[in-house]
């Protein structure tokens, strides 16, 4: 599995349930004609839930509309649930300051890349993807984003659909212009058969995400049932306006779970405040559709 055999095990177990995956087209996110829609108002924003399971959607938005009132940062959200056909957006449009959360779209880019050469991730490849995303080790993300190049990049983000994001200029990689949707398309890339990433490199990424250092897990795995299988990717960086951006963004896989959720912030006076911001909407999104099942 791209040239690291201690993962094999792990990987194994993404494979099997990735090939138990929805197989409809990953970047359909049209809600399903049988689904019930419902709307809360947090912060002058509509937290906008549809899902055909009954009485969830309604849940849902009232519940993230209450754990984000009051808060007195500016966030954005998404959500997918392919097991109750359920969706949530929250300001999913609006643009943020990527930060690390970007490191799981350069690996996507270095794999596409890799794929269309037909060749495997080089020792060094793998040593610095291993540090990108488990450590956040940025030299490594800076090595990675200078080898795959612009044009490169770009076209990875046309063939996720990610057509929202914009890349940094030059080096700053950190300041791609990133939104909840196209994040959250991501992960869905990330979890479903599709013809952009194959079946190894999806499971590469995934397990990356699974094996994420343990000060690195918080944000969207807050409250997440103990049977689901977390990963995640996380970014937090300060700025001279618009204070911290503090960004989460996760799928949750195995013993029937598959789902996913994207939260971005900006404006947090402290790192802590971001994090509190959003797990605090993880948490009631993992209880309510934990409680549909």
């Amino acid at each position: 599995m791209h040239g690291s055999h201690i993962l094999t095990c792990s990987r194994r177990g993404v494979a099997a349930a990735l090939a138990a995956s929805s197989l409809l087209a990953v970047f359909s996110t049209a809600t399903p004609a049988s689904a019930n829609t419902a709307v809360a108002t947090v912060g002058g924003s509509k937290v906008v839930c549809a899902s055909e399971k009954a009485g969830l959607a309604s849940r849902l938005s009232h519940d993230i509309a209450g754990a984000l009132g009051g808060r007195q940062d500016t966030s954005a959200l998404a959500l997918y649930d392919r097991k109750t056909g359920t969706t949530c957006e929250l300001r999913a449009d609006a643009h943020f300051d990527s930060a690390s959360v970007v490191k799981v779209t350069v690996l996507g880019a270095l794999l596409r890349q890799t794929e269309e050469a037909h060749r495997k991730l080089t020792p060094q490849e793998v040593k610095l993807t291993t540090a990108m995303i488990t450590k956040s080790d940025n030299d490594a993300t800076s090595a990675l984003w200078h080898q795959i190049g612009s044009a490169d990049f770009k076209k990875f983000l046309a063939l996720a659909d990610m057509k929202h994001t914009v890349p940094g200029s030059g080096g700053s990689w950190g300041l791609t212009q990133i939104t909840a949707a196209d994040e959250l398309r991501l992960m869905q890339l990330l979890t479903t058969a599709n013809s952009v990433l194959t079946a190894t490199s999806r499971a590469y990424a995934l397990d990356l995400m699974e094996h994420v250092a343990s000060d690195q897990r918080w944000g969207v795995p807050a409250g997440s049932p103990a049977s689901a299988t977390v990963h995640v990717k996380n970014g937090w960086l300060p700025r001279a306006t618009d204070g911290w951006r503090v960004h989460s963004v996760g799928a949750f896989t195995g013993s029937g779970h598959d789902y996913g959720m994207t939260a971005l912030s900006s404006g947090n006076l402290t790192m802590d405040y971001g994090v509190a911001t959003i797990e605090g909407a993880a948490r009631v999104i993992h209880r309510d559709l934990t409680s549909a099942r």
